[in-house]
């Protein structure tokens, strides 16, 4: 790179699934004071291109499957791009392509070759530097450009090594991680540093998520990080695993399961709870993650509560919970291993950050009520250098040195946090009655029939619909007990199943001791898991709701259309 004339301050472009190449790269950057700017093209339609435009990217690194896309953005990138490296081979096509907008392309061998035999001095770097602008989704608008400095990385390394330390779970030189959630988020791009700074080692996937177990078993990976998704898939292949084993299998899993559950929330760590059934039931769960896991951390999105309890008992390891934004630099909270009461929280906060709850008036959230509730506010060192080239936005979000993230979280006894709600998913039902939604999802989503949920209401009606990703397996099963034939799709469509589920939403309604106008009282079953595809959701799983709107507006209008009627 510095033989091409690129040094501190330049923006290096790096676009591509998790490859050993990448984090060369991103290490470079790191030696030589370039600025990191991850691409990826889930971001939405056109990411891309703005990415490379609004960073000025000049060097952009590229899977060699991902050189074609690179290429859709000229003309409009080669104002700054100059220089294209393919992580593998470059075809004389790509090249013509290249050479005819006067930008020069290399493949990875002929780009190692430039520096030989060449000596730079690496520059004096301050803790102040940019290290990576990592663009956010969010849910509107353009994405945004995250300033993330030298010192934020490296305080929230110190900070999560030091969590390590005091829970007995210190990283050595003999740890193994897999590394295939992506580079270009913030969760894994700091795992992948602390494992770098530890000596320790990394491998990477194969890149397809249906050979995730296989890459898993052969890795042997000792640390596990997953995002809710991944650990979805994980409980349900289990489910389904022990539901077919016969009733023997599942009588012996079942007993096992709720023996080690009972001594674990009376207190015992998970290794004492019972190694009896860790040897001769739990052993094969451990071996499906590899058979070295110890500690497997979810982050990105909440995991729910059955899945994280169920995990916890059969993984043979800990597993632990954490929240935090790209504009916080990663973890933030993590909850502690072997403290069951921690269920469904995550956690108390991370060493070296301050934290405070403010209160949403507007919403009914007060920080300084016995239950303390508000917007989570986070200070400190770890904290994002600003949006870059939105001074405006940055300001919005920074006020007198705390970031307020938009979340609502609610304090426990234990000091751990539980996020209960988002700041703006708030409507006005046409009663005038208010509906926090994201609380509301987060409520109903524990029903074991779904697997996700989307609610919807407006100020010109009384009353919420839904669309639901039902589970697979659990519908089916009703289907069987309830002579409903048919495929997955059209057990879906059936007049009866929806009618299950609504009752099953219900039911979950009643026991959390809802308000009427908070009853889901219609319901759209959908196949299809809400996808990035269908840019439905954010690359952390968030759901983008003036998306989902414009998607599912028929479905919508039905569901109120035939309620209505039959109040008529």
């Amino acid at each position: 790179m510095r033989s091409c004339g690129l040094g501190e301050g330049a923006k290096c472009g790096i676009y591509g699934a998790n490859c050993a190449e990448w984090i060369i790269s991103m290490e470079a950057c790191n030696a030589h004071g370039l600025y990191c700017v991850p691409l990826y093209d889930s971001l939405g339609a056109g990411a891309v291109e703005f990415v490379i435009n609004h960073a000025e990217v000049s060097i952009a690194f590229a899977e060699e499957k991902k050189v074609p896309e690179l290429l859709k953005t000229f003309p409009s990138t080669t104002q700054y791009l100059k220089t294209l490296v393919s992580f593998g081979k470059v075809t004389p096509e790509q090249r013509e392509e290249v050479e005819k907008f006067g930008l020069v392309i290399y493949s990875w061998d002929e780009f190692l070759q430039l520096g030989e035999g060449k000596q730079f001095d690496l520059p004096v770097k301050k803790k102040s530097d940019i290290c990576t602008i990592m663009y956010t989704s969010g849910t509107t608008g353009d994405p945004k450009g995250v300033m993330i400095s030298n010192d934020s990385i490296i305080a929230l390394l110190a900070g999560v090594k030091r969590l390590l330390e005091s829970v007995n779970e210190k990283l050595t030189d003999k740890d193994v991680y897999l590394s295939y959630l992506p580079l270009a988020h913030i969760f894994d791009r700091v795992i992948e540093e602390l494992f770098i700074l530890t000596g320790a080692s990394i491998g990477f996937w194969r890149g397809d998520v249906k050979l995730l177990v296989e890459d898993l078993g052969e890795l042997k990976p000792t640390i596990f990080c997953a995002v809710p998704r991944v650990l979805d898939r994980i409980y349900s292949g289990l489910n389904q695993k022990i539901s077919s084993g016969g009733l023997l299998k599942k009588t012996v899993f079942n007993l096992a399961y709720f023996f080690k559950h009972h001594n674990m929330q009376n207190g015992s760590k998970h290794e004492q709870a019972s190694p009896i059934c860790d040897k001769l039931v739990f052993s094969q769960v451990k071996q499906g993650l590899g058979g070295r896991v110890r500690l497997i951390l979810s982050g990105a999105a909440p995991l729910s509560a059955h899945v994280e309890a169920f995990l916890r008992v059969v993984s043979c390891a800990h597993v632990l919970q954490g929240y935090g934004l790209t504009e916080t630099c990663a973890g933030t909270f993590v909850s502690l291993p072997n403290e069951m009461p921690m269920l469904g929280t995550v956690g108390p906060p991370v060493p070296n950050v301050d934290v405070c709850l403010e209160s949403v008036p507007e919403m009914g959230y007060d920080a300084l009520s016995n239950t303390p509730r508000g917007e989570v506010c986070v200070r400190g060192r770890t904290l994002f250098s600003g949006y870059y080239k939105r001074e405006d936005l940055t300001k919005e979000v920074m006020v007198d040195g705390w970031f307020h993230t938009g979340d609502v979280g609610e304090w426990q006894q234990d000091g751990s946090l539980k996020i209960i709600d988002r700041k703006k998913n708030i409507f006005k039902l046409s009663q005038g009655e208010y509906v926090a939604v994201e609380n509301l999802e987060n409520i109903y989503v524990n029903v074991s029939a779904i697997d996700s949920i989307w609610i919807y209401g407006n100020s010109f009606e009384s009353f919420l619909v839904s669309v639901v990703n039902p589970n697979k397996q659990a519908l089916e099963r009703w289907a069987v007990e309830n002579s409903v034939t048919g495929d997955f799709n059209s057990i879906c469509e059936n007049p009866r199943a929806k009618e299950y589920i609504l009752g099953e939403l219900t039911k979950v309604a009643k026991e959390k001791k809802l308000k009427g106008f908070e009853i889901i009282k219609a319901v759209h079953l959908e196949p299809e898991p809400f996808d990035i595809e269908r840019d439905l959701i954010t690359p952390t799983y968030k759901i983008k709701r003036p998306q989902m709107l414009k998607y599912y507006k028929n479905v919508i209008d039905n569901m109120y259309k035939s309620v209505n009627n039959s109040r008529a």
